[in-house]
């Protein structure tokens, strides 16, 4: 049924009816970032010209942050239903996926890169809030947190500025607010350095029947706005979102939010309290674009309306206008819809947790949003018009073939002096930031808080963190190659799926779900509209192979710097369901002589490796060798020997390709290697650094060394034994190469000595 057949509008109020304070023209839509079109719309569906309340309600509902009006159409072509699903995909605040035994497990991840631009510290740590609540909303307990992090070239000043502001950040809130941050990745990358990309994800666990629908319902049933007062800081946040970032943004400070991680602890346990009870109708954050945002929506999806009085709303700011309350996002907030009746069961809640919790208005029936101040309308809209799904406008951009793949396309592989010398290059390879160890960062976030983290002095390719209650354990990970994507946005999409399924998978793991960040640039420009649209269709293509739908996440367009947009970046956040904790697989090797083989086929292939771009300085190569039909062979081949206890560890090759991974399988027990191998027909370069996709690096004890390759063989997945595990030598070939705690000690200290 659509949404304007429950609609009344009534009479459209006159001008002594409705606050008017300014004459709007087009020239104000355009300075709110509303096209003349989208103003011509406006006054269409309202029947009149809007006030300039209502214009800056529209401008922050149709902004792209809010309405994806730019990008809806290609979400829609995602994989949204199936498998483990407990709620549609965009539903709710978060996706819902059945975990097993009565539990669900809630996630999402979101972006908060051009407040992070600007002012690192508190733009990291909102976004670190800002999830947390899309998580708690739905009454999911927050279990854990990662991070996707992008910055420019980390010898520069600026980046390091930025580094460390995000990095502390992340480590404040969420060490203040109680849940551990248990993985994420760094890449370093020119292409960001104006503009860097902060990515979120939290995870949480709750009773699948106990869901909280970010819904408003029942007429007369009052609205109740929670949590902390509200500030001028954030207004006009979404509408900052859906920009590029010039020299000119600075001048935007406040709409970067500021935050406050003991104020939402307090938050977090008075919503979990109060959903506890019977009292509750429907709850949601108050993130982008603050209060005529969670009106709005709620108000839609239940097809009803509110009136809300906006003089009721706590401020710690005097005078402000309904404009700047409809807008501000200032953190830590809720609306709640209360069954009528049951109000002081909420005040008494929030009186306990010493939380602010006004009665602001109630839910009326006409499918209006009327906002009043001392009497006076401010302000009179359609929910309906207001929201995604509903009135705001949806786009189809134009696309073309970026023409740098004709640079792409002249790769020529013989054009690129093969190495030499292996042990020189490697030394060189373990010490690049995107793949030197990233303690600098991890260590300033607690990730032992609630006892939960399983992958602490445990390290496998996907963070283990128990689901205390459920008897069970949670994988996750967040994943993307931008690079890849860069180079072919169709293939670099399926492999940020298929190696976050492969972190999972090794880590002995079920992979049920996605949520996706998607950052690029501005989607006016048809090259970067073609890698969206490119990659959106290569991540579904491998979500529908996997069986892993897309539960929800966010699209960050408009990512970009004076020399263009960044690489496109489609973070996958993935999570996986470990039903026997015994079945948990970790990436180390374990004992001296355990035999080590390779699964998966080596491959001529070096296109857009870090040992090409960095130390070739090649920006234009094609993707990584990558087939899905083999890479899901290769995942469904270990989880089988993880399932019958063949093996004794596990670790896929990524960045950095085969040598990388057998020296990080060394670290965590200072434990060594000796390979002995033919590169054969294969260059060097290719065979040791070369990041070919659909190969995993498993070790297993002698005796077992026969079964182990009489099941690979089976399954018709190329193999080589590689060699042994020693007690803390290196050896290749016979060359010695030292021992483990000396190339430990460079990848550990790499980025802390750049930092210096």
């Amino acid at each position: 049924m659509a949404y304007c057949s429950w609609l009344n509008y009534g009479s459209s109020p006159t001008n002594h009816e409705l606050s008017y304070t300014m004459e709007i023209t087009v020239k104000t839509a355009e300075q709110l970032r509303l096209t003349a079109e989208e103003f011509e719309l406006i006054k269409q569906k309202l029947g009149r010209t809007p006030n300039f309340t209502e214009l800056c309600a529209f401008s922050a509902m149709w902004s792209e942050h809010c309405s994806y009006k730019n990008s809806i159409k290609w979400l829609k072509t995602l994989p949204r239903d199936g498998g483990r699903m407990l709620v549609a995909a965009g539903e709710e605040n978060a996706g819902l996926m059945d975990m097993g035994n009565g539990f669900g497990v809630v996630f999402k991840i979101e972006s908060h890169n051009h407040p992070s631009a600007l002012e690192p510290f508190q733009g990291a740590a909102t976004g670190v809030g800002g999830i947390q609540r899309d998580i708690f909303t739905m009454g999911a307990r927050p279990i854990a947190s990662l991070n996707s992090l992008r910055f420019g070239n980390l010898k520069e000043k600026k980046t390091q500025h930025l580094l460390k502001g995000v990095v502390h950040g992340i480590g404040h809130y969420g060490n203040c607010f109680g849940v551990p941050t248990v993985g994420g990745e760094v890449y370093f990358e020119e292409c960001y350095h104006t503009n860097p990309l902060v990515n979120a994800m939290s995870v949480g666990i709750m009773k699948s029947n106990k869901m909280i629908s970010a819904t408003a319902e029942g007429i007369g049933n009052p609205v109740f706005f929670v949590g902390s007062a509200t500030g001028k800081d954030g207004i006009g946040g979404a509408s900052f979102a859906s920009a590029d970032i010039t020299s000119e943004s600075v001048q935007e400070l406040p709409a970067v939010q500021v935050g406050d991680p003991f104020q939402e602890k307090k938050l977090l346990e008075a919503c979990l309290e109060l959903i506890d009870t019977d009292a509750i109708v429907g709850m949601q954050d108050m993130g982008a674009a603050g209060i005529i945002c969670s009106t709005a929506e709620m108000s839609a999806k239940g097809k009803v309306g509110m009136r809300i009085d906006l003089d009721k709303v706590p401020t710690r700011q005097k005078d402000m206008k309904a404009w700047e309350l409809l807008l501000s996002e200032s953190q830590e907030r809720m609306l709640i819809v209360v069954e009528k009746g049951k109000e002081k069961q909420v005040l008494d809640i929030f009186e306990k947790w010493d939380l602010s919790a006004s009665n602001i208005g109630e839910v009326t029936g006409d499918g209006l949003l009327k906002f009043y101040m001392h009497g006076v309308l401010e302000a009179e809209v359609p929910a309906y018009e207001l929201v995604l799904g509903g009135g705001a406008p949806q786009y189809t951009r134009e696309y073309t073939e970026p023409k740098y793949f004709e640079k792409i396309n002249a790769f020529d592989i013989n054009s690129v002096e093969d190495v030499t010398d292996v042990k020189a290059v490697a030394e060189q390879i373990i010490q690049i930031p995107n793949i030197a160890s990233k303690r600098w960062v991890y260590t300033q976030y607690d990730s032992m808080v609630g006892a939960a983290n399983a992958s602490t002095n445990a390290p496998s390719d996907a963070s283990i963190v128990l689901a205390k209650g459920t008897g069970k354990a949670l994988a996750m990970t967040v994943d993307c190659n931008s690079k890849y994507v860069f180079a072919n946005p169709y293939v670099g999409g399926m492999i940020a799926v298929a190696e976050a399924a492969r972190n999972i998978v090794c880590s002995g793991a079920e992979p049920i779900g996605v949520t996706n960040c998607l950052n690029f640039g501005n989607p006016y420009d048809p090259e970067v509209y073609y890698q969206f649209v490119k990659a959106v269709t290569g991540m579904g293509d491998a979500c529908k192979k996997f069986n892993t739908p897309v539960t929800g996440g966010n699209v960050s367009f408009y990512n970009q710097g004076p020399d263009g947009a960044v690489y496109p970046t489609p973070t996958i956040g993935m999570v996986g369901v470990l039903d026997d904790f015994n079945n948990r697989m970790t990436l180390n090797y374990k004992n001296e002589g355990d035999v080590i083989i390779l699964i998966g086929e080596q491959k001529n292939c070096i296109g857009s490796s870090e040992y090409l771009h960095k130390l070739k300085t090649v920006e234009y190569s094609p993707a990584p060798a990558f087939d899905l039909d083999e890479e899901f062979k290769v995942q469904a081949l270990v989880t089988d020997l993880i399932k019958q206890k063949l093996i004794s560890s596990a670790h896929d090759i990524s960045e950095g390709g085969l040598t990388v991974t057998l020296l990080e399988k060394g670290f965590a027990n200072n434990l060594g290697f000796e390979v002995s191998a033919s590169t054969g027909s294969l260059r060097k370069d290719a065979y040791w650094f070369g990041e070919a996709q659909s190969r995993v690096v498993v070790t297993v004890p002698k005796a077992n060394s026969e079964s182990l390759k009489n099941k690979v063989e089976a399954a018709g997945i190329s193999f080589t034994e590689l060699g042994t595990v020693t007690a803390s030598e290196i050896k290749i070939n016979g060359e010695s190469w030292g021992n483990i705690t000396e190339w430990k000690e460079k990848y550990d200290t790499a980025i802390e000595k750049l930092l210096k």
